[in-house]
């Protein structure tokens, strides 16, 4: 079975999520760690959970959800994994952060290789599934392990709320048009764990969000 574990890093508490399997392995979703304590935070908790970092995969590629690319990839050895919609926030990394007063020596490393919408892929024992839900950004996905009962679900959906669709790329029609068509049709039971702020379950937003009605 999988586990989520989730640690909340940058300026914005940017939710980092590493999906753990019963043999140790885990995967590295987008890792906000900006500053050197939270990178070296990030090991600590690797270290004490006996976990090992073996894929980095991104729900989409907005500034604060790739601020630990590069320690990541440089640390355990591993190339990003994401949608090649948002393969163009790369190269605007140091440029968008400077914009908002952060300093950002340089930007994270090209994507190895690109999500699918509809991809199936093994890890631990389980299928996580691919989903893309653009409108946020045009590359965002959400990662949906149906064994569990969970989805990672990036900037796409909060509780009680839903991403922001004003950045390049972004549309509002589209991003609402898309949780409601891939994401409202999941199982009400559903964990969601968002990009920023506490999990929610689909049944909760279906019912509550205002943004869905």
């Amino acid at each position: 079975m999988l586990k989520v574990h989730t640690l909340p890093y940058n300026p914005w508490q940017e939710n980092t999520y590493l999906i753990s399997a019963d043999n140790g392995e885990c995967i590295i979703i987008d890792p906000g760690c900006l500053a050197d304590h939270e990178q070296q935070h990030l090991v600590q908790y690797l270290k004490e959970n006996n976990l090992t970092p073996t894929k980095l995969w991104n729900t989409h590629l907005h500034l604060d959800h790739v601020f630990g690319n590069r320690f990541v990839s440089d640390t355990f050895n591993l190339s990003a994994v994401a949608h090649k919609g948002d393969e163009f926030w790369i190269e605007k990394t140091v440029e968008y952060a400077g914009s908002m007063g952060i300093e950002v020596k340089e930007n994270p490393p090209a994507i190895g290789t690109y999500f699918e919408d509809g991809q199936e892929l093994e890890f631990g024992g389980s299928i996580i599934k691919i989903i893309h839900v653009p409108g946020h950004s045009p590359g965002g996905v959400v990662l949906y392990a149906e064994k569990e009962g969970f989805a990672i679900a990036g900037d796409v959906l909060f509780r009680d709320s839903i991403g922001r669709a004003d950045l390049p790329g972004g549309d509002y029609d589209t991003l609402i048009s898309g949780i409601k068509a891939k994401l409202l049709t999941l199982p009400a039971e559903v964990a969601v764990y968002p990009g920023h702020g506490p999990s929610t379950t689909i049944g909760y937003e279906k019912e509550n969000n205002m943004h869905l009605q």
